[in-house]
């Protein structure tokens, strides 16, 4: 590691005089840029919970955390609704406030996020900036941070890692700043500016840090015993309206107050952040506005057009709240015409927001005649080459040269459509009479009330066919297929399934192919339960007033795992307390494996995640797990089960038991261990010793004893099976 004074520029125009503050040279993503400055800013807390592709950023501080170099306190919330409580409470509190979120994580905060900034609290939010569902999608487009535009939030933009680490020390001082106090994000491009390294300089000199930073005002709090007051009261006319004047005066003090942090950062850095980053807008005729990364491609195109003699410049913001308006307005007065392209659509509005703000921002300018030209481009994370910028500087060349634009509104980079061509068939359908063969015969014994479960022998099961056709994408050992195998070959009749998002979803349904040969839906972590339960009774309303068969007969199976019954838990909760006749399976690999082994609530004591990191000053998690089959227990549902893939016939009897249960009784739960050797750290052979030893110690009990089962009778006078554990 090497200690310097000068910035490393990227192109020659970039060249910029040495800083006053040490710093030294790093090469270094952009999460990990984030992670840098909040170990240098020193965060009080962080709240959080891990979604793709920000969930680095929390990563990198566990494993800091863990060698005892910041001692910022790390909350895991039970998905991302809770983490921006988690952080709203904590701001309250008078700290520094850190968080990171992407798309639905975003979008599943949003809520919180106009209460926090109505009541005038500062904090940081770090966006990796990814395409919002649905359908799935996880790589970048601005789709996410277009929905925060509107919550009070002060929005700065960085195109590259070294803007990552410096805007977020730049958001500290704005958003405590005593006229401003709000919450500020900071958004970077999902997998491009996440994940791409990059040479960085970081602050050297913690004095220097601690002089910029300043000590956080003391605004009220509720932990200010001695001057008591309500935060959040409820607000009638004109009241409100008045909060929300204050709100709007404070986001134009931002504008005088982001200039002046960014100058005091200028001078120690020497890397400057004006309001509108304007490349070779000196003498431009055509103008390029793009937001982020695609900025930094598009000037490397317009140092090619300047070559062949063409005027044109680049506009990039790098503040989105508040919106620049003004700047937009002098750097395209002289200007003929401009492409405006965003990363994201305003569905109807024909043009995204950065489109429609910089077009209502030249229009009140009498001496602004700009042609205007709206693109949508890069959603999903389709790249933007350079060859899509000279495409973009060309239809505005054009514009200019005619004194007309040919089309105001297009998509750039979509695949034309063909009136002829019809969807990609899926795989042929499996008839239930194919896969009902009676391998688990249930019966009720009349005598004591319990169901019985015969079943073939394994070797027999093993020719009743697969509702999951192979070619699926898992890692090797993976044990939520096997898992799904043994439950699908006792299973009679139709079913329809539900995944929430996790790796079965992910591997058996990338588009345009599928793996599934039954009717199978995927909603979010934090809705599958609600949304199969309205599907259930949907169904049977439908029967009831004729619509439908009454002789079909559906099984209806939530599939869940990867941490789902986090922050899914609400939801599913309501569902079992509804008691909807249908199953939730949670196939249990004890942690959020789908975004890379991050500590989730099913995670056990002591464990070692991505971010709950074995090191000299951390022993990994440091909370006991949830028990999900107690807690279902104790909402009185018919029937809950513990399985393991390890023990098939076991689980076989179980699932058999459980769509009796869900077709006769109501909501059924079963929590079944599975193998994940990819986090787990083991060989991808070694599921029978580990789950062997799992169930053996009571790590992970098997509930039903057949010999010392405890039968309890619940006033529904159904089957309830304690946790005696079996030992087998």
């Amino acid at each position: 590691m090497t200690t310097e004074t000068l910035t490393i520029p990227r192109r020659a125009a970039d060249a910029r005089p040495a800083g006053t503050v040490r710093q030294k040279l790093e090469f270094r993503s952009g999460n990990e840029a984030a992670a840098l400055a909040a170990r240098d800013i020193g965060f009080h807390v962080m709240g959080y919970f891990p979604i793709t592709p920000s969930t680095e950023v929390a990563e990198n501080l566990s494993k800091m955390q863990a060698e005892g170099k910041h001692d910022i306190v790390m909350i895991a919330g039970d998905g991302e609704h809770g983490a921006a409580g988690i952080c709203y409470g904590a701001a309250l509190g008078g700290g520094r406030v850190l968080n990171a979120t992407s798309s639905q994580g975003l979008l599943y905060a949003l809520e919180q996020l106009p209460v926090q900034a109505g009541t005038r609290v500062p904090m940081v939010l770090n966006i990796a900036a990814r395409a919002v569902s649905g359908p799935l999608d996880i790589r970048g487009d601005h789709s996410d941070i277009y929905y925060a535009l509107n919550t009070g939030w002060i929005v700065l933009c960085a195109r590259d890692p070294q803007a990552v680490y410096d805007l977020n020390f730049a958001a500290v001082k704005i958003g405590e700043h005593r006229d401003v106090r709000l919450p500020v994000l900071v958004t970077y491009d999902g997998f491009i500016t996440s994940h791409q390294k990059r040479r960085i300089q970081v602050f050297d000199d913690p004095e220097a840090v601690r002089r910029f930073l300043g000590e956080r005002p003391n605004f009220p709090s509720p932990l200010d015993t001695e001057h008591p007051a309500t935060f959040g009261p409820y607000m009638n006319d004109p009241d409100l309206i008045n909060n929300k004047v204050q709100l709007s005066q404070a986001m134009e003090a931002a504008r005088r107050v982001i200039p002046e942090v960014c100058a005091e950062m200028e001078k120690m850095t020497g890397r400057s952040y004006p309001m509108l980053d304007a490349y070779r807008m000196e003498d431009a005729e055509v103008a390029m506005v793009l937001v982020n990364s695609a900025a930094e491609t598009a000037k490397e195109t317009a140092d090619e057009l300047r070559a062949k003699g063409k005027q044109v410049g680049v506009l990039s913001p790098n503040v989105l709240r508040p919106f620049p308006a003004e700047e937009f307005r002098r750097a395209l007065r002289r200007v003929k015409a401009a492409t405006i392209g965003d990363r994201a659509d305003s569905y109807g509005a024909r043009g995204g927001n950065l489109s429609l703000e910089v077009r209502a921002a030249i229009q009140v300018d009498p001496d602004n005649d700009t042609l205007v030209l709206s693109r949508i481009y890069g959603l999903g994370g389709k790249d933007f080459y350079g060859a899509d910028a000279e495409q973009f500087f060309e239809q505005a060349i054009t514009a200019a040269k005619t004194g007309r634009v040919a089309a105001p509104f297009a998509y750039h980079g979509a695949t034309p459509g063909r009136p002829d061509s019809r969807p990609r068939p899926g795989l042929p359908p499996i008839p239930a009479a194919e896969v009902s063969r009676s391998m688990a015969h249930v019966r009720r014994d009349e005598a004591t009330g319990r169901l019985q479960v015969e079943l073939e022998p394994l070797w027999k099961m093993t020719a009743v066919p697969s509702r999951i056709a192979p070619g699926h994408g898992a890692c090797p050992g993976c044990g939520a297929f096997p898992t799904l195998h043994q439950v699908y070959r006792v299973i009679d009749g139709d079913v329809v399934v539900l995944f929430q998002t996790g790796c079965a979803m992910v591997v058996t349904t990338g588009y345009p192919a599928t793996a599934h040969r039954i009717n199978y839906i995927h909603n979010l972590f934090q809705n599958g339960a609600a949304t199969l339960s309205g599907l259930v009774e949907m169904y049977h309303e439908r029967i009831r007033r004729g619509e439908l068969p009454a002789s079909k007969d559906i099984t209806f199976v939530m599939i869940t795992g990867d941490g789902g019954m986090d922050i899914g838990m609400g939801p599913a909760l309501g569902a079992a307390h509804r008691n909807h006749p249908m199953m939730i399976l949670e196939y249990d690999n004890q942690g959020y494996m789908n975004t890379g082994a991050q500590l989730s609530y099913s995670t056990p004591f002591g464990h070692r995640t991505s971010t709950s990191e074995v090191g000299s000053k951390l022993p990994g998690k440091r909370y006991h797990h949830k028990d999900t089959a107690q807690i279902f227990a104790a909402c009185h549902l018919p029937y809950v089960f513990t399985a393991s893939e390890g023990y098939p016939e076991d689980l076989m009897r179980k699932a058999a038991k459980a769509q009796w249960y869900a077709k006769r009784e109501g909501l059924v739960y079963g929590k079944i261990l599975s193998f994940c050797p990819l986090n787990w750290r083991t060989t991808d052979d070694a599921a029978q010793p580990v789950m062997q030893a799992a169930v053996d110690s009571c790590y992970f009990p098997l509930w039903t004893d057949p010999i010392s089962l405890v039968e309890v009778r619940w006033p529904s006078g159904v089957e309830y099976e304690s946790w005696a554990p079996v030992f087998m």
